[in-house]
């Protein structure tokens, strides 16, 4: 594909680049990082919903490049803790001067629910996926996941909270799955999917000034 045909993930995190590259090479577009353009800094993320980081990060890394940029925003929502951590899933661990790390996260989580008996620890990963053009366009969809919080890490596959979110229906947590078998039902499927029921349309008007 030319570059034309390119689409800029707005993340540096690695396994979600592989995981979103996976579910969008079926659709025929070629995926970059921000590690491929250095020059791009940190992006804040302010927003107090999925739906907000995501546009933010889309509009933001799209004006810098010139180029069509897609943004998931995602996170981690379990009901005995009102739905914490949400959009602050990444972050969740970190302190002043310390950054969160996915197994301090996953540490802390387990803390927090250690009082909870296991019929209680519904839980449910969402992804909020937004485009936006250079000339403004913008689309967005979500997809939501399901499970709960298991008593303890198991699996070393994925990334975040994978080893901790048991899918009940499969009776195992994510970070026991291998990849396909995630990408058949996780959050970001569902996202990407509904996005490319409306992908013909959006990059028809996005492409036109």
């Amino acid at each position: 594909m030319t570059l034309e045909h390119t689409v800029v993930l707005a993340s540096r995190n690695q396994g979600k680049i592989r995981e979103l590259a996976a579910l969008l090479g079926q659709f025929g577009l070629t995926l970059k990082g921000l590690d491929d353009f250095p020059l791009i800094g940190p992006i804040e993320e302010t927003g107090k919903t999925f739906e907000e980081n995501a546009y933010c990060k889309a509009a933001t890394v799209s004006d810098l490049t010139g180029l069509i940029s897609l943004a998931d925003d995602s996170g981690l929502e379990v009901d005995a803790l009102d739905g914490a951590p949400g959009v602050y899933s990444a972050r969740y661990s970190a302190e002043p001067g310390r950054e969160a790390t996915d197994e301090r996260n996953n540490a802390k989580l387990l803390a927090a629910l250690e009082p909870v008996p296991e019929a209680r620890r519904g839980a449910r990963f969402r992804s909020v996926m937004a485009a936006v053009a250079p000339n403004g366009r913008r689309i967005h969809a979500s997809g939501v996941w399901e499970g709960r919080i298991a008593p303890a890490c198991r699996g070393a596959n994925g990334f975040g909270y994978d080893p901790l979110f048991f899918d009940p229906e499969l009776g195992k947590t994510a970070g026991e799955m291998g990849a396909e078998e995630k990408n058949a039902r996780s959050h970001r499927a569902k996202a990407v999917a509904a996005l490319m029921a409306m992908w013909p349309d959006f990059w028809a008007h996005a492409r036109k000034g």
